[in-house]
């Protein structure tokens, strides 16, 4: 019996080591998960068992088994054993997948026992040494509440930022979108240099021509015209180097407005069918007007707006209120550790040509923006406020508004910030600015 068991348990090591070399997961908190859910004689051997007998399933005890178990305990709601099974994993040595998710879940027990600090070291490590995104953090549900911590706005900050204690990745996304957004930065910033090179090469050669002017003699250059020279050159470095700074200036403004888009992007809506979405996910379909304020101004908005229902709705506008004096009750539900989310995906864009292999998943994408469009009514609930009035606030600041004050947010419908003002907005003039849905500029504005 003994070689009987022996000789399964290579059998099985060897099954789980092809699959991880065959597949690689996409989801960090889901890696160890997610593979040996495609075999179930796998479980017995990759869960850690706490009892103390001798068998040879205890004594095998390995990084992926203490990572299973983790996810195990958590989704029963034991958070602090989840947590001794993650430091676990990580104490024997484990290889870069599973030391991710580790770490990765680890964080999320930290955030789900409120411990921001120790949360943001956790992801501040996966980031640096195991390549993991940035968008991840801003997607998962298990880390709303860290999302609303201060903690989150500074590990944010350095990523954008870049460095050796958090790595380049989220920074080097974000500068590829900056460069679609303004194509031209790169090229007017190689000029600058250029120039400058140019200009600080002549003044190199003219400075000992100014000296011997300057000293006179039958050989010596016009002092007036060598002195322009050098006056041109000085001056040309002077606003080539002010331009490439200012130019620097303008695009670190541009990555931390994306940061906050995307940022945006991710924060959940509750519509009128009590379906829990993204804002990402109503991208091309809602122009969604932001009313942050006191909850008396944001209802009398709320009112103002619905004399205007019926032309609001024409331009696809989706009243988003956020009352700053208005506090919910926290949500206790628990998604648990790589569970599927209930708001669907986001919806892939649909491109022109559409090939056989890929025409049914295109089909289900508009058959669910179709639905998705049907539920929209005219108003939808925040789901996390304290999200929703950390991002407000942070785009207040960028925009020099004191954070707090009454002020509503037009976005496009590409979810990028169309304009925002203090105060409630005047709705008649916001129908003369917003073209019909059907019109060729909303076209335009996807």
């Amino acid at each position: 019996m003994a070689v009987a068991a022996l000789s399964q348990q290579l059998l099985c090591f060897s099954n789980s080591t092809a699959t991880r070399a065959r597949r690689r997961p996409s989801h960090p908190n889901r890696a160890i998960l997610l593979k040996t859910s495609q075999n179930k004689s796998h479980v017995s051997l990759v869960f850690c068992s706490s009892s103390t007998s001798q068998s040879p399933e205890t004594n095998a005890e390995t990084a992926e088994s203490c990572v299973n178990l983790g996810l195990s305990l958590f989704s029963k709601g034991r958070v602090k054993d989840a947590l001794v099974q993650f430091e676990t994993a990580l104490g024997l040595n484990p290889n870069p997948i599973e030391a991710q998710a580790a770490l990765y879940n680890k964080a999320c027990c930290h955030a789900y026992r409120g411990e921001g600090k120790k949360a943001a070291d956790c992801l501040r490590t996966c980031l640096r040494d195991y390549n993991l995104k940035f968008g991840t953090i801003l997607n998962d549900p298990d880390l709303a509440s860290f999302r609303a911590l201060p903690e989150f706005k500074e590990l944010q900050e350095e990523a954008r930022l870049g460095g050796e204690d958090i790595g380049y990745g989220f920074r080097r996304d974000l500068k590829l979108i900056s460069e679609v957004q303004a194509p031209f930065r790169g090229v007017r910033k190689f000029f600058y240099v250029a120039f400058s090179a140019a200009a600080g090469i002549s003044l190199f050669f003219t400075i000992p021509r100014l000296f011997r002017a300057i000293g006179g003699g039958d050989d010596a250059p016009d002092l007036l015209e060598t002195a322009q020279n050098v006056g041109i050159n000085i001056g040309g470095i002077v606003v080539l180097v002010a331009l490439f700074f200012w130019d620097n200036k303008k695009e670190e403004e541009q990555l931390a407005q994306i940061s906050r888009d995307e940022t945006l992007s991710r924060l959940p809506l509750r519509l009128s069918t009590n379906r829990i979405v993204e804002l990402v996910q109503l991208r091309d379909t809602v122009r969604p007007v932001i009313l942050a304020g006191t909850k008396e101004t944001v209802s009398l908005a709320m009112q103002k707006a619905e004399r205007f229902r019926t032309e609001l709705l024409r331009r696809g506008v989706l009243l988003v209120p956020v009352a700053w004096d208005e506090r919910r009750a926290p949500q206790t539900e628990k998604k648990g550790f790589g569970q599927p989310r209930k708001a669907a995906a986001a919806l892939p864009s649909i491109g022109v040509t559409i090939s056989v292999e890929d025409f049914e998943t295109r089909a289900q994408s508009i058959t669910a923006k179709s639905k998705l469009k049907a539920e929209i009514r005219f108003k939808a609930e925040v789901v996390s406020p304290e999200e929703w009035e950390r991002w407000i606030k942070d785009q207040q600041k960028s925009e020099g508004v004191t954070p707090g004050e009454d002020v509503y947010i037009i976005l496009r419908l590409d979810g990028r910030v169309r304009r925002s003002g203090k105060g409630m907005p005047d709705w008649q003039q916001i129908l003369q600015e917003l073209p019909p849905m059907e019109a060729l500029l909303s076209k335009l504005e996807k």
